[in-house]
């Protein structure tokens, strides 16, 4: 169970699952796995998430399926993510996310929200109540294990999510993307198909959306080739997307015009792909040459000849298109017969993707999420995007960020500290009032960075490394740790304090102490100091005073009552006085280190 757990992309396994694709019905708690009416198969989403609640969507839905009929809500936390999602480092995947609200919680109110995958922003998700909204990238992956995960931007519109698809992809498809770079689906169209097209009709399960004749002048053909081979060019069209086409219904004076509402008003760069076969076999006579005008410039040297039987391609990368942008198919000069399209895709870039961060530092957050289980909730990349890291660690702004610190004041956890090492660029550790056990770990002590530690109000116990005590640079707060005991000192324990019961907070202030409090990182104030040299001071001045006064005043107070008594009685007053005195400079210096210290965290976070 504990693989289900795991930080998302970084945690190194001893055994990796083979490339297979997944689907993962959200919201579903059911532990079968069921085959739906595309022949893929699903599994629930406990493995992969440990928040969120999972809720169900009205069965008056038209044309609900089972994989939409769930989703999993987010009412907690700046993001939520599906981690452990394995598809295998260098891997070129196709993920797919998809979001149907259907009124489930009866406020008639889709939200908004940010979605991501692997640190990097993907899109901005504007839902729908009766509609399913998909986002599907296509990009190379940086890591073993990918993470997809919603985010909240507005207040009470809360994250949901309804399933998510992860296909592997042959690494020569969209040969022309940079793997530094992300495509974002805007438009897959099959012209002139009658019916969605994917799997099984797709062995990469891409959706491609039928699209009739768009307009005048405009005809729908089909091809008489008893197979059409999608194998000729490295994007693998399915067949089904090759057997019809859209041509003009003149002869060669015509023009097929393509625009894409998908794309924005302002342009962008668009990467397009645009398939072509032969509906028909040609004789020596005919000719179908075909020339792709983008807003009436020629965007290829050369014009195609589809191939009857066969796939043809032509691909852009880094073209400049909007929404106004129209993508012409003309005939060449040399064609006898009108110009046709059988598919299309477009899609955006990504801004350039993150290495995500860096892997030391989660290496060393993934011992942490192991070893403590109310930690496994959390899960994505750490630190980005920036505005969205955990909410108990701080990261620097590089474009590989390291963890600085760590806040889990609070946090309910209990057994030993795990080794972080890997950490070193931790400036601040801070598991104070928790119920951490077992000895102080020997590695904090050589953290180069590592500027405050506060281990307060714990059940630790054993010697505290001396690479802390001997440290001059670091804060170290171990108060409320009762079986500790600093290096050179007599640790006399029950014989179970290394691995000693969980004690409440309540019955840990009552418990006496054995030894004195470590404080270390604080100063006892000068007057404390002071009145402590004066008590010793004046004791042994009544000492060497001592036998003149009894001298003195032997004859008038027989029975031994001599005013050597008195002093020491005197020197006693004085004595408690001063140490009561010293514990109260001592207890008002602890407050005010822990008040400094919390004040010190809010401000971080």
């Amino acid at each position: 169970m504990i693989t289900h757990y795991l930080l998302f992309v970084f945690l190194a396994l001893s055994t990796l699952p083979t490339l297979a694709d997944v689907n993962i019905d959200c919201g579903s708690t059911s532990k079968n796995v069921y085959v739906d009416e595309n022949s893929l198969a699903w599994v629930g989403d406990n493995g992969y998430i440990q928040s969120g609640e999972p809720q169900t969507v009205p069965s008056t839905i038209i044309g609900l399926t089972n994989v939409m009929s769930t989703l999993r809500v987010f009412t907690t936390g700046k993001k939520n993510c599906y981690s452990n999602i394995f598809a295998g480092k260098g891997s070129k995947v196709m993920v797919r996310a998809s979001f149907l609200y259907g009124n489930y919680d009866k406020k008639s109110s889709p939200p908004s929200f940010d979605l991501q995958f692997d640190g990097n922003h993907w899109a901005t998700v504007v839902t729908s109540s009766d509609q399913v909204v998909s986002h599907e990238a296509i990009y190379v992956t940086k890591v073993d294990y990918i993470s997809v995960c919603v985010a909240q931007t507005s207040p009470q519109q809360f994250p949901f999510i309804s399933a998510i698809e992860v296909r592997n992809l042959d690494g020569n498809m969209y040969g022309l993307l940079d793997v530094n770079y992300a495509l974002f689906l805007k438009s897959r169209f099959a012209f002139g198909a009658k019916d969605t097209i994917r799997n099984p009709n797709d062995v990469y399960d891409r959706i491609w959306d039928p699209v009739g004749s768009t307009g005048e002048g405009i005809t729908v053909v089909s091809s008489d080739a008893l197979y059409i081979s999608g194998a000729s060019v490295d994007d693998s069209p399915p067949e089904a997307a090759l057997q019809n086409a859209f041509t003009t219904a003149t002869n060669t004076t015509g023009s097929i015009d393509l625009t894409f509402s998908d794309l924005p008003q302002k342009a962008i760069s668009v990467y397009a792909n645009m398939y072509f076969s032969e509906v028909t076999k040609l004789d020596s006579t005919q000719k179908r040459s075909i020339q792709v005008n983008i807003d009436g410039i020629s965007a290829f040297s050369k014009p195609i000849a589809p191939v009857y039987g066969e796939a043809s391609e032509l691909s852009l990368s880094n073209y400049t298109a909007s929404a106004n942008t129209t993508f012409s198919l003309v005939a060449a000069a040399d064609s006898t017969l009108p110009p046709l399209i059988n598919a299309m895709e477009v899609f955006s870039f990504s801004d350039e993707l993150t290495d995500g961060t860096y892997s030391d530092d989660v290496n060393g957050l993934a011992s942490l999420l192991v070893n403590f289980d109310v930690l496994q909730a959390w899960g994505g990349d750490p630190c980005l995007p920036a505005p969205y890291s955990w909410d108990w660690i701080n990261c620097t702004a590089d474009a590989t960020p390291r963890v600085t610190a760590l806040y889990l004041n609070s946090f309910g956890l209990s057994g030993a500290l795990p080794d972080f090492s890997s950490m070193t660029s931790l400036e601040t550790i801070n598991f104070s009032n928790n119920s951490i056990t077992g000895l102080i770990p020997d590695f904090l002590g050589t953290l180069p960075k590592l500027k405050l530690l506060n281990l307060a109000d714990n059940n630790l116990a054993g010697t505290v490394p001396s690479s802390l005590t001997n440290n001059k640079n670091l804060k170290l707060i171990l108060t409320g740790n009762p079986d500790l005991c600093l290096p050179g000192n007599s640790c006399e324990t029950d014989g179970n304090s290394y691995e000693s019961p969980t004690r409440s907070s309540k019955n840990r202030k009552k418990r006496k102490n054995k030894k004195t409090p470590v404080i270390l990182g604080s100063s006892i104030p000068s007057v404390v100091v002071a009145l402590a040299v004066g008590c010793v001071l004046a004791w042994f001045y009544h000492k060497r005073r001592r036998p003149a006064v009894a001298a003195h005043a032997g004859g008038a107070r027989p029975e031994g009552a001599t005013v050597t008594s008195s002093l020491h009685e005197m020197v006693s007053d004085i004595g408690q006085s001063v140490m009561e005195e010293v514990k109260v400079s001592i207890r008002d210096e602890i407050t005010s280190e822990m008040t400094e210290q919390l004040s010190h965290q809010e401000g971080q976070q």
